[in-house]
């Protein structure tokens, strides 16, 4: 027995082009039904929890601190790329800019830097249960690491202070 006969079937049962495109359709129909279905799929399998990580901008100059209280960034979502991400700044605040001074006798001491500011951005997001490796985007959330803050009009980069996952 052929493997291809005579008149182009594929062990004499299908034409080669048609299973071609039989092939294609389900491969198409397949990417559509993960594309609706996959999230939820995720869900079922690894359940959701609240992930709230703090992002400080160390030393933010004056100018930049005006801009941040001008735009209100409590409620904007995160971007990525360009799409928004299931990621909301639910609070910003100000807090003392300390930076270390030598004294006239070489002793360091910690002084208060009269008009500079770090600036903590709250992050809240949902991750999944188990995950190791928890992320907004393409960006990985663990304290210590560099993270950029990106939102519609506003993009800076901080350090992620805090990671907290829920139950």
């Amino acid at each position: 027995m052929k493997i291809i006969n005579e008149k182009g079937k594929l062990f004499g049962i299908i034409n080669v082009v048609d299973l071609v495109i039989l092939i294609v359709v389900i491969a198409v129909l397949g990417a559509i039904a993960w594309q609706l279905f996959g999230p939820q799929i995720n869900n079922a399998v690894s359940p959701q929890v609240d992930l709230t990580a703090e992002v400080v901008i160390i030393g933010t100059p004056p100018r930049l601190l005006e801009e941040i209280e001008r735009q209100d960034l409590v409620g904007e979502k995160l971007v990525a790329g360009n799409e928004y991400m299931n990621a909301t700044i639910t609070d910003v605040w100000f807090e003392d800019y300390i930076v270390q001074a030598i004294r006239d006798d070489g002793i360091i001491v910690d002084a208060l830097d009269p008009s500079k500011k770090d600036v903590v951005i709250e992050i809240k997001t949902k991750v999944a249960k188990d995950t190791p490796s928890p992320k907004i985007g393409s960006q990985e959330l663990r304290a210590g690491r560099t993270f950029i803050v990106k939102t519609q009009t506003f993009e800076c980069s901080g350090t992620i202070r805090r990671v907290e996952i829920g139950e």
